[in-house]
């Protein structure tokens, strides 16, 4: 029994190599959604969602993971987004289309091997949200991207990732 309690509090991330690195990928997370911020200010679209702070953790603290590619981003904030927005239209108002929602996400991003944990939670946004689930989606797909993108520009930044990752 005591085994199985110590497997609950293990740490299975391997150790991030130095405070630099750290540094790094927290004022990468910062910049990240700096600049989403003031888009969002900017355009007066609500841009600043939960969903890409938990993206920012992947694409800056764990670039070289599969589930921060740029394919797993996009293509799984995509895949959710269009769950999410069928559910929300053709289910309006009901709670549990959210987590009919989020099911189904899940089940379409591992399909299509496009898994991104944080936009699982997407559908919960286009069920609950007061803004329209069509803009909202819009938003999802621009944030998504956006992100990407300044992740791939800031891991060439010294110390370098390699991002994305580069297929053998």
């Amino acid at each position: 029994m005591r085994q199985h309690l110590k497997d609950f509090f293990a740490r299975h991330e391997p150790h991030c190599g130095s405070v630099l690195v750290g540094l790094k990928s927290g004022a990468g997370g910062m910049l990240g959604m700096g600049l989403v911020g003031g888009a969002a200010a900017f355009t007066q679209l609500p841009l600043l969602i939960a969903p890409f702070g938990a993206s920012a953790v992947l694409l800056f603290g764990h670039p070289a993971t599969p589930l921060a590619q740029p394919a797993n981003v996009i293509g799984g904030y995509a895949v959710s987004a269009a769950i999410g927005l069928l559910v929300a239209v053709v289910f309006p108002g009901a709670w549990w289309a959210a987590a009919l929602g989020v099911g189904l996400a899940i089940l379409a991003m591992l399909l299509l091997r496009l898994s991104h944990p944080p936009a699982g939670a997407v559908p919960i946004l286009m069920v609950v949200a007061a803004i329209d689930p069509f803009e909202l989606a819009g938003i999802v797909f621009a944030g998504s991207i956006a992100l990407v993108l300044i992740a791939s520009l800031y891991h060439r930044l010294p110390p370098r990732h390699d991002y994305p990752r580069r297929i053998a």
